[in-house]
């Protein structure tokens, strides 16, 4: 078990670097992943990981980059097929640096665009943030299996394995009425609702794509 976070401002360049924010946002995940942390920040997007090391313990930290640090990511869960995937890359002529599954996310990303996730077999939600194309991604697993919950706020995309990640930030803790509603004729809240007003789960085999500020 891992937990990422992060902010992304897909409009304006942040006015002052959100590294307090973000750090707050990660230590609430200590108890996901005790073993590593890391951090990626830059204008516009804020990265964070708390690290459960299962595959390639020593040189898997995240975020993780391709060779000219131009593409990034977060990620926690496990893939699959990711020896496949990789043996298959290296064909294409991709260079490797560690023997993790995240680090087969970013070559398979700028293999094949977006459309990546749908060569993943496993549990996993992940962020990926594109510099050069300007290109936001956050996605879930088929099976909903690890969680991601994202908010708006001030122009601004929050995202976290928990809410409470997110709830570190001065983002508004107003109840969503209608989801209260739900909590008691139903026991749960059905995604993706969640308890506080504009405050969301990705729904499983989801993504939330933003190129050049659309959506």
């Amino acid at each position: 078990m891992c937990g990422i976070c992060g902010i992304y401002s897909f409009s304006l360049p942040f006015s002052s670097p959100p590294e307090k924010e973000l750090r707050a946002m990660n230590q609430s995940l200590h108890h996901r992943g005790p073993d590593d942390e890391g951090y990626y920040l830059d204008d516009q997007v804020a990265l964070a990981m708390k690290r459960l090391s299962i595959i390639d313990l020593k040189t898997g930290h995240q975020p993780l980059s391709n060779e000219t640090q131009t593409v990034w990511v977060i990620f926690n869960g496990e893939i699959y097929n990711y020896r496949e995937i990789r043996n298959s890359l290296i064909k294409k002529g991709h260079n490797f640096q560690t023997r993790s599954d995240t680090e087969v996310l970013v070559h398979l990303y700028e293999e094949m665009g977006v459309d990546f996730v749908e060569a993943l077999n496993g549990m996993f939600a992940l962020a990926l943030w594109d510099k050069a194309r300007k290109l936001f991604l956050l996605v879930r697993d088929r099976l909903g299996i690890k969680p991601l919950h994202y908010a708006f706020h001030k122009r601004h995309l929050y995202f976290a394995s928990e809410i409470k990640a997110i709830l570190q930030s001065d983002f508004p803790r107003e109840i969503d009425i209608n989801a209260l509603h739900q909590y008691f004729a139903f026991e749960y809240i059905p995604a993706p609702r969640t308890i506080f007003k504009n405050l969301f789960k990705l729904l499983p085999g989801h993504r939330l794509v933003s190129h050049n500020e659309e959506w």
